[in-house]
């Protein structure tokens, strides 16, 4: 008998999140986009499904591998939630990781635009008005043991050009915003369907890459109108939504011909009940690399989805494959 038979349903029906969560959208249906993987993961074979699911609490409570490891060994939800029995050995940490890495980031995107896709199919995503903004994301908050290295050498400054050198995060870069707010690591974009909240693209770059630069990786398709900030009124965002066929409503600078500011201002009312979107994305990198922190950016992404979801209480996003 499984600890779901013995009181899963008695504890958590109605009165748990993640009972809500599975109800909604039911991660099970989502399997299908790791077929090709089809082995077991960790000594005791847990398995695919309940690999999933450990990822996703581990984001959705911000915890690392030997929390998660902690509240699966003793906490009943999470145990009904990953499907495991009563007296069945948890996880250890080291399952996680080597889960992580079988995934990889294009598996967990295909989840990612799976969740998204069926959302649409229920009706739930209008195909009218976008929200885009970007984020930053450090990868380490100070460089100045990297400084000292480069000095040391005969550098005669630690920039974008020679940071690889001396950091271990190679991919990560300098990145600024505005004139007084600088980092070191990565920027996150998205843009978010603006009837339902729900994120619909999310893409990772270098912190040195401009949010109109970054656009392009998350511009809407045809037709649909993009709410975005000043920085989008720029060339590369302008080029990146005539090329898709999307249309700008991103605020206009000051000195730009044609602003209007009656309209910038109704703008921007239409955008700020969306700008909390990132408050609850993780602020640090988890990981070294663009890919691995895109892998973290698409299961922020994902969180957000599912809680948004479960907000709306469509009925369950089971839709076949």
């Amino acid at each position: 008998m499984t600890f779901y038979d013995i009181n899963g349903k008695d504890k958590l029906e109605g009165k748990h999140e993640l009972w809500d969560i599975e109800k909604v959208i039911q991660f099970s249906s989502l399997m299908y986009r790791l077929k090709d993987l089809e082995t077991n993961v960790g000594r005791n074979g847990y398995g695919i499904d309940c690999g999933l699911r450990c990822l996703y609490l581990q984001f959705h409570y911000d915890l690392s591998d030997r929390e998660l490891e902690k509240r699966l060994r003793f906490d009943i939800a999470f145990r009904w939630f990953c499907g495991l029995s009563f007296e069945e050995e948890s996880p250890d940490h080291s399952y996680f990781g080597r889960f992580r890495k079988a995934v990889g980031t294009n598996r967990l995107g295909k989840i990612f635009k799976t969740l998204v896709k069926r959302a649409d199919d229920k009706g739930l995503i209008r195909h009218m008005f976008r929200f885009a903004d970007a984020t930053s994301i450090i990868s380490k908050n100070t460089t100045w043991d990297e400084r000292d290295r480069a000095i040391k050498a005969g550098e005669d400054a630690l920039n974008n050009q020679n940071i690889s050198k001396y950091n271990r995060d190679t991919q990560a870069r300098f990145g600024c915003k505005g004139k007084s707010k600088f980092w070191f690591g990565y920027k996150g974009h998205i843009t978010a369907d603006m009837s339902s909240g729900l994120i619909e693209y999310a893409a990772v770059t270098e912190a040195n890459v401009s949010d109109q630069s970054g656009f392009k990786h998350v511009c809407p398709r045809k037709q649909e109108m993009v709410f975005a900030d000043k920085a989008y009124c720029l060339k590369p965002a302008q080029l990146a939504m005539i090329k898709r066929g999307a249309h700008s409503a991103a605020i206009l600078k000051k000195n730009m011909k044609g602003k209007n500011k009656d309209l910038d201002r109704y703008r921007s009312q239409l955008r700020a009940p969306f700008e909390g979107i990132f408050s609850k994305f993780e602020k640090r990198t988890r990981y070294r690399g663009l890919a691995k922190t895109q892998f973290q950016f698409f299961m922020d992404s994902l969180v957000h989805n599912v809680k948004r979801l479960v907000l709306i209480h469509p009925p369950p996003l089971l839709a076949g494959a």
